[in-house]
């Protein structure tokens, strides 16, 4: 037992350093392509390039925002904090959601004098070329916090991960119609880009604010994660009569999981809590940062008719 323990320790203290270092990592990189952007924008004078470089400003915050609730939110629990610190990540999210609010609202801000006092866009495809580096460097670094944030439960860096691909996205965009524009002649492209660029945007902040909300208002398991637990409760439980009041939440990435067991009422403390031992093992080698509450009850508590045999469920 101890040695599974230490295992565990491990593996949590090996996911901690990943998670971690994959958030330094991205402060590092937000900084190199908000410089290639920026770059790009003052090669051409493009207010839609523009409105892309502003939204790495935004990936700059998040990501130092991201590596401060990481840090956080793996903190051990304490006096004040006994459940502990896993919900930090949702407000780094909830940050993020709100400055990309805010950066759209600049971009239109900047698309109004754009219209006001047009200006034409000046070597085009040398700040395309400079701005097309910083596209792809992020749609690698989006795919690679997007898989480890869903593999370690990261909200922080799902978020992270997906606002930066909304980034690659209307990096793309931008970069197609301002081909568009230099091949046409159309200059009134380029601040129209820039109104795209700045709803889709808007969008994803409203997604990312919406999705860390439903982590802090305490959101249960998907109903396949739900049919999966209710499974391995199943596959355990021999000696007990029935489960009912099966409930979860998620909090970064921690699972809590509470349910009552009905056992036998002539049943020893000592034997209910093998059972409740072996349930509680099972989950924790098939759901990572897992915590289990059972309520142990005498049959007389029990929801199914007696002699039922089928899925000791209620």
């Amino acid at each position: 037992m101890a040695e599974a323990g230490n295992m565990a320790v491990d593996a949590k203290a090996l996911a901690k350093r990943k998670v971690a270092n994959l958030a330094l990592w991205s402060i590092v990189i937000a900084f190199a392509v908000l410089a290639l952007k920026l770059a790009a924008w003052y090669i051409t004078g493009s207010v839609a390039l523009y409105s892309d470089a502003l939204e790495s400003i935004v990936n700059v915050i998040a990501s130092v925002a991201a590596f401060w609730a990481i840090q956080v939110s793996y903190k051990p629990a304490d006096q004040d904090h006994p459940f502990g610190h896993h919900k930090a990540e949702y407000f780094s999210a909830v940050l993020e959601g709100v400055l990309i609010v805010l950066a759209s609202l600049l971009i239109l801000n900047e698309v109004w004098r754009s219209w006001q006092t047009p200006k034409p866009i000046e070597q085009p495809w040398n700040g395309l070329a400079v701005n097309g580096v910083a596209t792809i460097i992020n749609a690698f670094w989006a795919w690679t916090l997007i898989r480890v944030g869903r593999a370690e439960k990261s909200p922080a860096l799902v978020a992270d991960g997906n606002h930066i691909m909304t980034d690659v996205v209307t990096s793309i965009g931008v970069f197609g119609g301002l081909v568009g524009a230099i091949m046409t002649g159309w200059q009134i492209l380029d601040p129209a880009l820039a109104v795209i660029v700045a709803l889709n945007i808007l969008w994803q902040g409203w997604h990312v604010i919406g999705s860390s909300m439903n982590g802090l208002m305490d959101r249960a398991v998907d109903t396949a994660e739900h049919i999966r637990i209710r499974d391995i409760i199943s596959a355990n439980c021999k000696g007990a009569m029935e489960v009912h009041d099966l409930k979860t939440r998620i909090a970064g990435r921690a699972t809590f999981i509470e349910f009552h067991l009905v056992v036998d009422a002539d049943m020893t403390v000592g034997a209910s809590h093998v059972i409740c031992d072996r349930i509680e093992d099972a989950l924790k080698a098939d759901i990572p940062s897992v915590r289990v509450t059972i309520h142990v009850e005498p049959d007389d508590e029990a929801k199914l008719p007696k002699g039922t045999t089928a899925v000791p469920f209620a």
